[in-house]
């Protein structure tokens, strides 16, 4: 199957670009007929971009890293505990968090359509709601993940967890060795959306 690497939001985009060219010219005869104001749309994008966006997971993740009790609750009860640190809402209602470890890594998918934890990681990307990521990352996910560069050494088992409009899934990376004297916020810089969906490893 071939790939499209020329999407800017990830360097191995599997998503053609029709879809993006679509949306714009969607949301071009939405404007036009005064049914959608671009600056609130616009407006819309920034919030879960820049507020409710990947830094509200990092942040989850950090805690978890720094802190064992909540990183237990997180994987308990994720949401409770990512509802305690004022993450909720649409998109987000029932969370699950899994965690790597050297033995097991974790990768989420939705093979329907595209529910993603819309509070904890903001905007899904592009790929993440392809028809190759959805297909492939099921039936051949090593090989997805080399495609994200990331290649995982043998004996690490691969769980691939499917989204639904029910559960929505949090990938918690495994914690880099040398972080110990990293404070929460140095921490959650090193945490990246595609670590939280398990197409990369941090």
């Amino acid at each position: 199957m071939p790939h499209d690497h020329s999407d800017p939001d990830h360097p191995h985009s599997l998503l053609p670009p029709d879809p993006a060219l679509r949306v714009k010219a969607l949301e071009t005869l939405l404007a036009a007929k005064g049914l959608i104001d671009p600056a609130a749309l616009d407006a819309i994008i920034d919030t879960y971009q820049h507020k409710i966006g990947p830094r509200n997971g990092a942040a989850v993740v950090a805690r978890a890293w720094a802190e064992p009790d909540f990183r237990d609750w997180l994987l308990r009860d994720a949401t409770a505990a990512v509802s305690a640190m004022g993450f909720y809402g649409r998109q987000g209602e029932h969370m699950v968090a899994v965690e790597n470890t050297h033995a097991v890594h974790n990768m989420v998918v939705c093979t329907l359509c595209s529910c993603y934890p819309w509070p904890l990681l903001g905007i899904p990307p592009a790929w993440y709601k392809s028809d190759a990521y959805r297909a492939r990352a099921v039936r051949e996910p090593r090989a997805v993940l080399a495609d994200f560069g990331v290649v995982l050494p043998e004996g690490c088992a691969v769980r691939v967890w499917d989204s639904t409009a029910e559960v929505r899934y949090l990938v918690i990376p495994d914690r880099p060795a040398g972080t110990e004297g990293l404070d929460a916020e140095a921490m959650a810089a090193l945490v990246t959306r595609d670590g939280m969906i398990g197409t990369a490893l941090l």
